[in-house]
């Protein structure tokens, strides 16, 4: 049963504190993500789930983090994926083609390595850590260190002081209400 001490009575209505609070966490988190794009949020919570779910039943990781940095990077920074295995690049976010590395819980260190061949002007480093948090860095190609080497190896650490702040989402804040 409803009353004051656990809903409110609007336009004819009881609603609960439960949907009032649901949706003040969904106004909080677009604020927060404001290129979210809403229907992949279910999808990426759900893989991430499933892969420290798989971990913990059997220590061992699931070839999936690919994805969930590509899905994070879609989220988090609004880039619109290219299809499957285009060359080039991941995606893009407006004009710019941005190339996503993602480095991975079971990883021994944070490093990534870039094919400076490709055709990108942004990096994308996602970090997925042993407690399946997620963060992120995008990187400008023209920030990047020079050189004349094909591969470029970046380390995480390197980007502190990145004019775009690294983003991190928890597992628990992927769910919009």
């Amino acid at each position: 049963m409803w009353n004051d001490d656990n809903a409110i009575y609007d336009d004819g209505e009881w609603i609960t504190w439960t949907e009032i609070n649901s949706h003040l966490d969904r106004l909080e988190f677009e604020a927060a993500f404001p290129s979210l794009d809403v229907e992949l949020v279910p999808i990426f919570q759900r893989l991430i789930e499933t892969a420290q779910d798989y971990f913990h039943l059997t220590g061992r990781h699931l070839q999936v983090y690919g994805d969930l940095g590509e899905l994070y990077g879609a989220i988090v920074h609004g880039v619109k994926l290219h299809r499957n295995y285009a060359q080039g690049s991941d995606g893009k976010i407006g004009n710019a083609f941005v190339e996503i590395k993602t480095i991975t819980p079971f990883k021994s260190n944070d490093v990534i390595t870039l094919n400076m061949d490709r055709n990108f002007s942004a990096v994308l480093i996602v970090k997925i850590n042993e407690n399946f948090e997620i963060s992120s860095k995008l990187i400008k190609r023209k920030d990047l260190p020079k050189g004349s080497r094909k591969l470029l190896r970046l380390n995480w650490s390197d980007f502190t002081n990145t004019p775009e702040p690294a983003h991190q989402l928890h597992c628990s804040e992927a769910r919009p209400g």
